[in-house]
């Protein structure tokens, strides 16, 4: 969990390091390390395995934007090291340490998207390893790259009785604008965060959330929010203002309740039903299926007779759809709605998985959106790193 000085607008960090003690060492620094997650306890490791993202990945994209170089030990125990800009594809031809081969040619959407492996002709080597979940080595050390600190971080919330109005409003936020985040949550998500502030001590200093609000959407600037912006959401419901990170914390805090909650009323109901889990989507589409799929996803829910609550990062089409099953019959009936939207989203162009990863869980949606071709040419990249399956066997596609 080391953490190396500054050099420049480089760090040195070791895969246990945790977002809370990167932000630590930098802090009065002037630099900052752009990657924002949820849950500050994520490892650097971890972030890199899985390709992170998170809120403020609409303005600076995902964790592989900001590794500048890593040190892998591969299944053979053969230690290489890649500097972005240095070890490159030539072609789909490639080299790592003492491995040669081609890249195989996988499917990559043009949406947000942390489903299966990175390879595209030409690419940084450093990139096959962002994101492939541990199955073709494992990190030992990294440089990550820093950005000068933003000024003064403005981050807002509206509200709005319908949820309609709020995707209107982010189509507006989009198009001419450039906030760093868009996040979006549904009614039902602010009917949770309404009984945890009733019902849960560590929820109560959340703020009062009127009944007529039917959605919200969260978004930040960096420096003064242009005046066009604050005019549009003045037609909202209502609008909070939070100046600089200790007012935005506040209201990170009301982001981060909403899965806590949704997590901790699944516990409950699996105390009495043991094989209960909740659903959570992770998928992404393009620009223009924005509206179709929120209402694809609202439409289903309503037919199966759910319970839901859907928030997420709306700026990049990407939000998580929480099914919260009552029984075990509601549970099958909402994989088996997972499973539609899913052959739906791949059709459109979009992933099976945004940020969360493929893991052993939804290996079968990654061959929806790869199809057996797709997963034949992983499998075999795998197997060149790792002939043996000694790396994390059954992630991204079964194990054979």
């Amino acid at each position: 969990d080391a953490i190396g000085a500054i050099d420049g607008d480089r760090m040195q960090v070791r895969p246990g390091a945790t977002l809370a003690a990167v932000r630590e060492a930098l802090a009065g620094s002037g630099l900052f390390f752009p990657s924002d997650l949820t849950e500050t306890t994520a490892t650097l490791g971890g972030m890199v395995a899985n390709n992170a993202s998170g809120a403020r990945s609409f303005r600076y994209g995902a964790v592989r934007n900001w590794i500048d170089a890593l040190e892998v030990v591969l299944a053979s125990g053969e230690i290489v090291r890649l500097e972005r800009g240095r070890e490159a594809a030539d072609g789909r031809r490639f080299k790592v340490g003492s491995i040669e081969g081609m890249l195989p040619e996988i499917r990559q959407p043009a949406v947000k998207s942390a489903a299966g492996y990175f390879s595209v002709p030409g690419m940084d080597l450093v990139d096959l390893f962002i994101g492939a979940e541990g199955t073709l080595g494992i990190v030992t050390d990294m440089v990550i790259k820093l950005l000068p600190e933003p000024g003064q971080m403005n981050g807002l919330t509206a509200f709005f009785a319908s949820e309609e109005e709020a995707l209107a409003f982010v189509r507006f936020l989009r198009d001419g604008y450039e906030p760093v985040c868009i996040e979006f949550f549904d009614g039902h998500a602010l009917a949770l965060l309404r009984r945890a502030k009733t019902e849960n001590p560590a929820f109560s200093d959340l703020p009062e959330l009127d009944s007529e609000f039917h959605a919200a959407i969260y978004y930040e600037f960096e420096g003064e929010v242009p005046d066009a912006v604050v005019e549009e959401s003045a037609k909202a419901m209502d609008c909070w203002l939070s100046e600089g990170e200790r007012e935005i914390a506040v209201l990170k805090h009301f982001r981060h309740a909403i899965p806590e909650t949704v997590n901790q009323l699944v516990a409950e109901r699996r105390k009495s039903i043991p094989g209960l889990t909740k659903l959570g989507t992770d998928m992404a589409v393009p620009d223009e299926r924005m509206e179709e799929s929120l209402r694809m996803y609202r439409e289903g829910l309503a037919r199966a007779g759910l319970e839901s609550a859907i928030f997420g990062h709306i700026g990049n089409n990407h939000v998580h759809v929480n099914i919260l099953p009552r029984s075990m019959e509601e549970y099958a009936r909402g994989r088996a709605l997972y499973l539609d939207w899913a052959t739906q989203v791949v059709a459109w162009g979009g992933s099976v998985s945004a940020e969360h990863g493929i893991g052993k869980l939804k290996t079968d949606f990654l061959r929806l959106m790869q199809g057996d071709e797709g997963i034949r040419n992983m499998a075999a990249l795998k197997a060149l790193f790792d002939p043996t399956n000694r790396l994390n066997p059954g992630t991204l596609f079964p194990a054979a």
